[in-house]
């Protein structure tokens, strides 16, 4: 009889310019929890040891396991970004300290975003009131007063859906061009939302993620990743924000 030796494997766990909105009563008070931030430190275990047995374990390593010939396909693509071009698009966008966490951050989702529930009661109402303009058609001027009402219409150019979602959350009374969006609100970026704006264009950032009127012939929402270049813009914020 042949005796079967077992022998037990142990894994390890993976770590892993608008609609007016209704005249709700106010939100109730909502829950404290954590936002999701980005880009997160990874965490890095400090060990106390005599830099002569650092060094033995790291020769030892190598000769216990020696290096492997790249997979085929991992190789980095021709024409890729390089790290440091990378680097100065975040700086760009977020910037220049890209470890610091200065942005929360909103869900993308089928082409609508949905803003973390510890959010600030105005950034929970400019990405319910961006939500209902996302997906409607672009049209030069749309949004400005020419429709059924001051900000009611059909389709929004740039200004007019971002007009809409400030007047929504009670920023602004009236719909603003981009050259107005430029001069408004405080400058610089802000902690939950940032507008990029010009004479001929504006988009803002809201929680990372992007609504941009581009963004139409892209996924047929407005609601995009936040990357694209910001050169020429003015960046405000509304105050608080």
């Amino acid at each position: 009889m042949r005796r079967a030796v077992l022998i037990g494997c142990c894994a390890a766990l993976a770590l892993g310019g608008c609609a007016s909105s209704d005249d709700d009563p106010a939100r109730a008070a909502l829950p404290e929890l954590a936002s999701v931030q980005f880009p997160q430190r990874p965490f890095i275990a400090q060990v106390d040891a005599p830099p002569q047995a650092v060094e033995q374990a790291t020769r030892k390593a190598r000769k216990a396991k020696p290096e492997q010939p790249a997979a085929r396909g991992s190789e980095i693509a021709p024409g890729a970004p390089s790290d440091d071009e990378i680097r100065a698009e975040l700086a760009e966008l977020y910037g220049d300290d890209t470890d610091v966490v200065t942005t929360r951050a909103v869900l993308l989702r089928s082409g609508e975003a949905t803003a973390p529930p510890d959010a600030p009661r105005e950034v929970q109402a400019i990405v319910d009131a961006a939500n209902k303009v996302a997906r409607l058609p672009y049209v030069y001027g749309g949004g400005h007063g020419g429709g059924e009402g001051l900000f009611i219409d059909s389709a929004y150019d740039c200004s007019g859906s971002i007009s809409f979602a400030l007047a929504n959350a009670g920023l602004i009374d009236r719909p603003m061009t981009s050259g107005e969006l430029a001069n408004w609100g405080e400058p610089g970026q802000g902690k939950w939302v940032t507008i990029y704006a010009n004479a001929e264009h504006a988009f803002m950032v809201v929680g990372g993620a992007r609504f941009d009127t581009v963004g139409l012939r892209q996924t047929g929402s407005r609601w995009q990743r936040p990357f694209r270049t910001v050169r020429g813009f003015t960046a405000v914020h509304p105050p608080g924000l």
